[in-house]
């Protein structure tokens, strides 16, 4: 298994397709691994060299009982394209992934060609998030399992494919609780809005209308307003679009990536 960083702060890395086609690293949100992105791969490894990283406290890398930061997960990411060879990418990421992704733009902009913020955000409720560390912690995952579920899928998806969203809800629940909290502690501390306007390769910003957590309005429409040029795709999905719309998400990050 593909490992970067050092012993006990490992994160873990795979790479698929073409050696010879640009590099596209993706990112997931918090409470879900690498494989949040399995269904979108058949169509973007098509024309893409894929890095695909699951986040420090999460899948198969290591975890810390601490608070983590974005600019440290940013850093991983950057160890992980190191490892791999990659020196510069596109990088899409949802959620949590996103707010990395744009952490890493500013951070080092030589190495991020573009950005794809699916489902994501420069702000967040401090005491919401506060809160949420602090009951992760004490009661562990199952404690913010409804909350989570209700907003990473819609009801209308959950019905119809209620095999997914289980999976979905046990990767959660079983997840090491410090991980998460590590990271909700990163989205917490993260001072991302004031600072989004450097942000100068270009960018798509992918809202989804079923999408309670990180809708347009207030979310989705704040990234477009302050990051320089940034385009704007709606897709029919809540919270983890690379699973309510795969092919689309796909097909709509490879038309943006064309120009």
């Amino acid at each position: 298994m593909p490992f970067s960083g050092e012993a006990g702060k490992r994160v873990y890395w795979k790479l698929a397709g073409r050696d010879d086609a640009p590099a596209l690293v993706l990112l997931s949100s918090i409470g879900t691994d690498m494989d949040l992105w399995d269904g979108a791969l058949p169509l973007l490894r098509q024309s893409h060299r894929l890095l695909r990283v699951d986040t420090r406290g999460h899948g198969a890398s290591d975890v810390a009982d601490q608070d983590y930061t974005m600019a440290g997960l940013a850093e991983d990411i950057f160890g992980a394209m190191d490892a791999s060879g990659i020196s510069v990418a596109v990088v899409a990421g949802v959620s949590l992934g996103g707010m990395i992704a744009m952490e890493m733009a500013l951070a080092r902009p030589d190495r991020v060609a573009a950005l794809s913020l699916v489902c994501t955000s420069a702000t967040m409720d401090k005491t919401a998030w506060s809160d949420r560390v602090a009951k992760v912690r004490g009661e562990g995952m199952n404690a913010i399992a409804e909350l989570a579920m209700g907003r990473f899928l819609s009801p209308e998806f959950i019905a119809s494919e209620p095999a997914v969203a289980q999976t979905i809800r046990r990767q959660l629940v079983s997840m090491a609780a410090s991980g998460y909290a590590g990271c909700a502690a990163a989205i917490r501390d993260m001072d991302l809005a004031s600072r989004i306007g450097q942000i100068g390769c270009p960018t798509l910003v992918v809202t989804g209308d079923r999408d309670t957590s990180t809708p347009f309005e207030g979310h989705g429409e704040y990234l477009l307003a302050q990051i320089p040029g940034a385009n704007h795709a709606a897709l029919p999905a809540a919270h983890l679009a690379p699973i309510e719309a795969p092919r689309l998400l796909a097909e709509t990050m490879l038309e943006f990536l064309k120009d």
